[in-house]
């Protein structure tokens, strides 16, 4: 293992807290002095079938710690996804039948480990000892706390002030989060910053189960590709784990400069000499934003894609967006005749049909921002009537490409 000073370094890359870090220096200090390693915990609740490059900040931070020769245990909360993490919720989440959470975990188990060493990780499931947990033993986990403390947290100190309803059910997600440290004895937890409450729950009740309480470490919630809000599937901004490489790719090289070292920092694994220089190079502009980004896009579908993935979408993207030319494998979308009214198709419904847009209301608004082309000429009326032509290519955005077959 390395020095307590060399793993501090690389732990506290891309960090927003680590509370405290003096018990995290002795808790090094002792690990390396027996020779046992920490044991290193983050949850997850299989509450979507995919995640995305935001959800990953966390799991790039394990995987430093899982290099460093740490334990890492990967929680998927089968038992408290049911109930679902009410952290900034404004409402009750709708609780998950067992048959959604455990579909959903077999997705995530598939995606974690794109980033973490499945032969070092230890995966478990929270209903192990959730589920043989007695009413009586509910009633002492729940005699821990006191509502005055749980209505400290943001969310529900908000809903509770404006008359909204909180289900009694909700207080027992942060107990049941923190119960999962108590039966793991774990050493360090990693949530977001978002997840403070609930990864200080853990300190609180290993203590009073009488454990040496673990060390809580809050990573950032990052931007997504606008560079404003949080990256997220429903504002459409974010970039996921299982997109295709020339996706992702493109996607990378869409965000703001701003965020150029800070998804070096929090969504790659190069090393922090190299993100400093980079910082370095762009701001005293001996780099080419450009340049750097398409590193980073390169860095990134390499991890989720491999490198020669990463580099063939390099090739493409240069061709379609540097040179103009057309991609090599655009789908091919075929229209019936039952998809016709009068020979033509309005714009708006061939590309929800074509799974180009999510809605008609989406395709109308790409329309009017000048993001629909046929064959390079610019649709301007989102109440288009097309007439389909075979061999004609339909673009939308930047990346986006379909060719028409009748």
């Amino acid at each position: 293992m390395l020095s307590v000073e060399e793993q501090l370094k690389i732990i506290k890359r891309g960090t927003v807290e680590i509370i405290p870090e003096d018990e995290l220096v002795q808790k090094l200090k002792g690990s390396l002095e027996t020779g046992k390693p920490l044991i290193i915990k983050l949850g997850l609740d299989p509450s979507a079938p995919d995640i995305h490059l935001g959800h990953t900040v966390v799991l790039q931070k394990m995987k430093q710690f899982q290099d460093l020769g740490h334990q890492i245990i990967i929680i998927l909360g089968d038992f408290t996804g049911r109930i679902g993490d009410p952290t900034g919720r404004s409402e009750a989440r709708k609780q998950l039948t067992e048959e959604e959470v455990l579909e959903n975990a077999k997705t995530y188990q598939k995606q974690i480990f794109k980033i973490l060493d499945p032969d070092k990780t230890k995966v478990v499931f929270n209903s192990e000892w959730l589920g043989k947990l007695n009413f009586t033993d509910v009633i002492e986990l729940a005699a821990k706390y006191t509502v005055a403390r749980m209505l400290e947290r943001d969310d529900f100190a908000k809903r509770y002030r404006e008359g909204l309803p909180i289900s009694v059910h909700e207080f027992f997600y942060p107990l049941m989060q923190g119960y999962d440290s108590v039966a793991l004895e774990a050493d360090v937890e990693l949530g977001g910053t978002d997840q403070k409450f609930n990864l200080l729950m853990g300190r609180t009740l290993q203590k009073e189960y009488g454990q040496k309480p673990q060390v809580a470490i809050t990573m950032p919630i990052i931007e997504g590709l606008d560079g404003i809000q949080k990256m997220s599937k429903s504002l459409g901004n974010y970039i996921g784990v299982d997109e295709s490489p020339r996706e992702m790719y493109g996607k990378t090289m869409s965000i703001p400069d701003e965020l150029i070292v800070r998804y070096f920092e929090l969504l790659t694994q190069v090393p922090l000499d190299e993100v400093q220089l980079i910082a370095k190079g762009l701001k005293d502009e001996t780099m080419h934003p450009r340049d750097v980004k398409m590193r980073l896009a390169r860095e990134i579908t390499s991890i989720y894609h491999g490198r020669e993935a990463a580099l063939q979408a390099e090739e493409e993207f240069k061709k379609v967006f540097q040179q103009g030319d057309l991609p090599d494998d655009i789908p091919e979308f075929v229209i019936t005749t039952d998809m016709l009214e009068n020979g033509t198709i309005r714009i708006d419904k061939l590309l929800v049909q074509a799974a180009m847009t999510a809605s008609a209301s989406e395709a109308k608004r790409l329309v009017k921002q000048g993001g629909v082309k046929i064959d390079g000429h610019k649709v301007d009326d989102p109440f288009y009537e097309y007439t389909p032509v075979s061999g004609n290519v339909i673009r939308v955005g930047k990346r986006k490409f379909i060719k028409i077959n009748t």
